[in-house]
């Protein structure tokens, strides 16, 4: 598939044969539009795979541990490790950045299970993890990969091993 370059877009070429202009823009415009089509439908072909790899994971329903937890991604990673389970891309961001919205306050340096009950804090981190499961898109999430070079960094390593029957 192939994109048409857009009319007010121009690339200057330097040819230092005897072919027209025209034919060396369109050659290197051809060029880019590939190569940006390709990891663009690469990257969206991921986040697809991803996205229903993780719709099949389920979500743990005997919970008995009480976790200690100083912060947020704190948590989650003791949650992926008790489980055996990776945490959805957008789980492990909104863990980042409420460990972030505690910069500057009060209880900046105060334990994350002092203040809020393991319990509870595990059981909100399960609710909005089954709701990236089920709910998000994989487009969504291209367009995030896309804006982030270290998306990578957020995708968990932790492959479980899946019920055929699903």
């Amino acid at each position: 598939m192939k994109r048409s370059h857009p009319s007010n877009d121009q690339v200057d070429v330097i040819s230092s044969d005897d072919s027209s202009s025209s034919d060396a823009e369109m050659e290197v415009t051809t060029e880019y539009d590939s190569k940006q089509l390709t990891s663009e439908g690469a990257l969206m072909r991921r986040a697809e795979m991803y996205q229903e790899y993780m719709k099949h994971i389920p979500i743990p329903t005997h919970r008995g541990s009480v976790i200690p937890f100083t912060s947020w991604m704190g948590l989650g990673k003791s949650i992926k490790q008790l489980y055996g389970q990776p945490l959805h891309y957008l789980t492990n961001i909104q863990l980042k950045q409420w460990d972030q919205l505690r910069i500057g306050s009060e209880d900046e340096y105060r334990p994350l299970d002092a203040i809020i009950h393991p319990c509870k804090a595990e059981a909100t981190i399960w609710l909005i993890e089954e709701v990236h499961r089920n709910t998000s898109s994989h487009y969504h999430l291209a367009n995030l990969w896309l804006s982030d070079p270290m998306h990578h960094a957020f995708v968990d390593s932790i492959f479980p091993q899946l019920d055929s029957s699903s």
